[in-house]
């Protein structure tokens, strides 16, 4: 289940990197398949719960803050970082996660952060310095979409944050199902005028794109990640994850001739060498907890 979970996410970002280069406009294609994936998983969810009961101010608040950066504002900076430079930079960036969500978690004075981290931070940065400049392309194009990329990771870790106590309440099932839902609404609101635009005689492939990327990143995965967990437990599971970055860069190569250059290579290593260093460094009780919900949608 975890190397069937890592393999459809690592996919969906040259899924997504083909939907947006073949007519799909990028704020109606998420409109699209997070409204769809949304009512899906909350159609599973409700058969096996029979609520989405959330209660108290509190709760509801970091519902708010969840839907509006994991999904919202995730969303609106990742098409377009996909859109402005190449899917294997997007996946490498995204590596850089659980950095941006244990520095969060210092700034909102969660926790402390040791030495060994910020040593583990600045290893990280340099590897995205090298995947951006090794992105190739336009310049003023692949910084564009290099910002939305980090833009994409920083605003997940502020999603895995804000769930993290949920998580000890409820479901996570239901936490999912209640934040696709309530994120979706924002995102069809600013993708209404691509949504009024969008052609949608696009041919097979496209509309097999999203079908895709709707039904694997949003419904599965999220079933097969968090049945896993409770298997094999989260240490094992951050094993399969951490490698995501290199298979969608190994996709994005196969499927859409997507050359990583050496200094892309090179950056995706130090950015999965901090990780390490995070992690062994007991500095970071968000690193670890980010492991135990989704990563990438």
């Amino acid at each position: 289940m975890l190397l069937v979970t890592v393999l459809v996410w690592a996919l969906n970002f040259t899924v997504t990197k083909y939907a947006l280069t073949n007519g799909w406009e990028p704020l109606a294609y998420s409109s699209i398949r997070y409204t769809a994936g949304a009512l899906l998983f909350a159609t599973i969810t409700f058969g096996s719960e029979r609520s989405f009961r959330v209660g108290g101010r509190r709760d509801l608040l970091l519902l708010a803050v969840a839907a509006a950066t994991g999904i919202w504002l995730n969303q609106l900076a990742y098409v377009y970082a996909i859109k402005l430079t190449t899917a294997t930079t997007v996946a490498l960036i995204l590596g850089i996660t659980p950095i941006f969500a244990a520095l969060a978690g210092s700034a909102l004075g969660i926790e402390r952060l040791a030495r060994r981290f910020w040593l583990a931070a600045i290893v990280s940065f340099g590897g995205v310095a090298l995947v951006a400049f090794g992105s190739g392309g336009g310049v003023s194009v692949d910084l564009t979409g290099n910002l939305l990329a980090v833009g994409t990771a920083a605003t997940w870790a502020v999603y895995s944050l804000a769930v993290a106590p949920l998580m000890q309440r409820y479901s996570p099932y239901r936490i999912s199902a209640v934040v696709l839902l309530a994120g979706s609404i924002p995102l069809v609101v600013s993708g209404y005028g691509q949504l009024r635009e969008q052609r949608f005689d696009l041919g097979v492939l496209p509309w097999l794109a999203i079908v895709f990327a709707t039904l694997g990143p949003l419904v599965l995965t999220n079933v097969l990640w968090f049945r896993s967990l409770a298997v094999v437990g989260a240490a094992r599971a951050t094993l399969f994850a951490n490698i995501q970055p290199f298979i969608a860069a190994l996709f994005a190569l196969a499927i859409l001739s997507e050359p990583m250059s050496g200094a892309q290579l090179l950056g995706g290593l130090l950015i999965a060498l901090g990780i390490v260093l995070a992690r062994r460094g007991a500095a970071s009780a968000a690193v670890s907890r980010l492991m135990r919900w989704p990563s990438s949608r």
